[in-house]
């Protein structure tokens, strides 16, 4: 070497593996689960916290959509922010931050103090969800490694939302509604003092800033989609305001994808949406999200208004679900990902999906959890199981070090916007054909009383029939777009099996002669 030479500096792939790198996915998996499972323990609180709060009817769904919007519009950004600055501080922030607005939203006195703190949880949230991510992308690279971190992380992604409404039902009803909001801190405190310990930061420097203009039209369009979506609920997908703000956010997302063809700095570097495996992985993550959280909001009101059960019954009812997606995440995709291209996975698991969403469209107003309930969650599970975690794999793998915060964004995006829309979507179907139902059975018996009246007896149970008549015509139409994951997984996703990695030879091996 001559002494104008300087030896570089090796780059961050080719350090050895971190021994700490198990504990670091632990850290990991609790702050993920974290975030997941806040889009739906407030769920079963919020009639509590309405009535004690002094929340009217047209208002209290603020305190989802309040989160909502904020994870959801600002997922690009957090993503960003920590390729710029760093995976293990953005972590450690969004971890603080999160925390401090759960303490503030479990403190509110007023309705307003608690959208408040919702939208910043949503903010902070989406800080840590890419970073947690990408972190996870970056520590585990290869072999049978990266498919159980993998493993594990689906899980939690698909598993997470159950995991809520449990602990929302557990909460609410030993305690208050507002320790759906203070449990996150100890967790928060628990995983920052881990990631303290065990995380890594292994970010790549360079003199790349942050775009603004991208920031303005990315996020803006993706707010403008949830909120249409949020809207469309109550308004219907017809309401002009809801179109306004639909047809706003397409607009904006269209300027956004011009813009980021001609920023220095871009946002989203269109190369990782451009690559065809990557784009059937976050298009496969949406479409499953939207049939499974149509699953998660009608089952929920099913075990609650039409059969009664308490909101622990309810969670605990869930239970199935989340130990079929955690056997099928960590015990079948974990196991054979390395050894079989993500599509033997995602096809089979969407297939599995849709039989499971297709036996709840047999429910009907009398219990049959154990007939049609049971079977329909662990088909689903095994399959989301398989789904989540080739998906993730997918799109982060072959992405540089520099891009993995706003590609592990775009995943989070994919999920959050499919998650709106599914439950947005649906909600549309299932109440329109409720209201179809039970017009037309209350009209045909008054014909046969003859005009003198229909019983409150006759009445509630044409209600009831009615309001699952909605969930399954609803829950048919979740079957119908797992089974457009599953062709869009065996169309789009062309990759094949990873490959094993290189052994060097010993330098014993080497050095001998023959």
């Amino acid at each position: 070497m001559s002494q104008a030479e300087t030896p570089r500096p090796t780059p961050s792939w080719a350090l050895p593996p971190d021994p700490r790198r198990w504990w670091g996915l632990v850290v990991i998996a609790i702050a993920q689960l974290m975030v997941v499972l806040d889009a739906t323990i407030v769920n079963i609180a919020l009639p509590s916290a309405q009535q004690d709060l002094g929340m009217s009817d047209a208002n209290r769904q603020w305190v989802i959509t309040a989160y909502m919007l904020a994870f959801g519009g600002l997922l690009l950004l957090g993503g960003r922010i920590a390729d710029l600055a760093g995976r293990k501080r953005t972590f450690m922030v969004g971890l603080v931050g999160f925390a401090a607005a759960s303490g503030l939203g479990g403190a509110a006195m007023g309705p307003g103090l608690l959208f408040g703190a919702r939208a910043l949880q949503g903010a902070f949230g989406a800080l840590l969800a890419p970073s947690a991510l990408s972190l996870l992308t970056t520590t585990f690279t290869i072999g049978k490694e990266r498919s159980k971190a993998f493993g594990i992380y689906g899980a939690i992604a698909g598993g997470g939302a159950a995991i809520g409404l449990i602990a929302g039902g557990l909460l609410t009803q030993y305690l208050t509604w507002r320790w759906c909001l203070y449990v996150n801190i100890p967790v928060a405190i628990i995983a920052l003092a881990g990631a303290s310990l065990f995380l890594r930061d292994t970010r790549e420097r360079g003199s790349a800033r942050l775009d603004i203009p991208g920031v303005l039209l990315g996020g803006g369009g993706l707010v403008a989609i949830v909120y249409g979506c949020s809207e469309a609920r109550p308004r219907g997908w017809g309401d002009g305001e809801v179109v306004g703000w639909l047809v706003g956010g397409v607009v904006l997302l269209a300027f956004f994808g011009w813009w980021q063809t001609r920023a220095r700095y871009p946002l989203l570097p269109l190369h990782i949406v451009r690559d065809r495996n990557r784009g059937g992985a976050f298009l496969t993550m949406a479409l499953a999200v939207i049939a499974l959280f149509g699953m998660f909001l009608f089952m929920t009101y099913y075990f609650q208004t039409v059969l009664g059960y308490s909101p622990v019954r309810a969670g605990l009812a869930f239970l199935p679900m989340t130990a079929a997606i955690v056997v099928g995440a960590t015990q079948l995709s974990a196991r054979l990902l390395h050894r079989l291209a993500p599509r033997l996975l995602m096809v089979p698991g969407a297939l599995l999906a849709a039989a499971g969403l297709h036996t709840l469209t047999y429910l009907t107003a009398r219990p049959a959890y154990v007939e049609h309930v049971l079977p329909a969650e662990i088909l689903v599970g095994l399959g989301m199981g398989l789904i989540f975690m080739p998906v993730m794999a997918t799109a982060t793998s072959g992405v540089a070090p520099q891009d993995s915060g706003v590609t592990s964004a775009t995943v989070n995006t994919a999920q959050q916007v499919g998650g709106s829309i599914g439950t947005a979507l649906l909600n549309t179907i299932a109440t329109s054909t409720t209201a179809t139902y039970i017009a037309a059975h209350l009209t045909d018996a008054a014909r046969r009383t003859g005009g003198h009246g229909i019983s409150p007896a006759l009445r509630g149970e044409i209600v009831r029939d009615g309001v699952v008549d909605g969930f399954t015509a609803a829950l048919g139409v979740s079957s119908a777009i797992m089974l457009l994951a599953a062709l869009t997984a065996g169309l789009m996703i062309t990759v094949g099996a990873p490959k094993p990695p290189v052994r060097a030879p010993s330098p014993r091996t080497s050095d001998a002669r023959p």
